[in-house]
């Protein structure tokens, strides 16, 4: 159920076009878990970070139904470029109908399986990524954060989705279940990394804002 915040942050911000809402009605429609759709906001806020940073090669870990690629791919000039890495197959048509509708089904590539896997396959040409985007298995974040860190250019942008975790992150005493804890590790690992910038937005589930020296 959407937040009075919520509402107030949506209602204030740059409504989303009619694909998007295409993308996210159809995301509580045909799927069990919509509220892992990046929404509005959020995706209002991906799409201006890739237009501000001028970012031109992109990179997805998460797909879900495509919302956040959507904004992404809406952000990049017309000869950008977005990978995006989903496991579940299932739901390619879904996104690949709504990057039709959006106008951006010709700037992104769609690799379905496992990034861990896929990821170092794909960069093998050497062409750093302009901006990155994490929204996966959260057990896995540090890994993602370690593989993807390389692939980016000096300067180039990084953002972790769920970082809050409904604040068990910063909970008394911190929860052991396996999410929190991978995530706990990544959040204290990147704050403490010499190589990037980094600050955490209580917007949504948290997000995280890396930028690489």
């Amino acid at each position: 159920m959407e937040s009075s915040l919520d509402r107030y942050l949506r209602g204030h911000s740059s409504l989303p076009g009619e694909a998007l809402a295409w993308i996210e009605k159809q995301t509580n429609i045909r799927t069990k878990y919509p509220q892992m759709l990046s929404g509005a906001v959020q995706g209002e806020l991906l799409k201006l970070l890739v237009q501000i940073s001028g970012a031109r090669r992109a990179l997805e870990i998460g797909s879900f139904t495509g919302y956040s690629s959507a904004c992404i791919a809406l952000g990049l000039p017309e000869d950008g470029h977005l990978d995006a890495f989903e496991v579940n197959d299932e739901l390619e048509d879904l996104m690949r109908e709504g990057w039709e509708k959006a106008g951006v089904g010709g700037r992104i590539s769609l690799h379905l399986g496992d990034a861990t896997r896929l990821l170092p396959e794909i960069a093998g040409d050497g062409q750093p990524y302009d901006f990155a985007f994490i929204d996966a298995n959260k057990r896995e974040y540090l890994r993602y954060y370690e593989l993807v860190l390389p692939l980016l250019r000096s300067g180039g942008v990084m953002v972790a989705d769920d970082v809050l975790w409904d604040g068990k992150v910063y909970a008394d005493p911190v929860p052991h279940d396996a999410q929190t804890s991978g995530l706990v590790e990544f959040n204290d690992f990147v704050a403490a990394d010499p190589r990037v910038e980094v600050v955490v937005l209580p917007l949504r589930d948290g997000l995280s804002i890396i930028r690489k020296k």
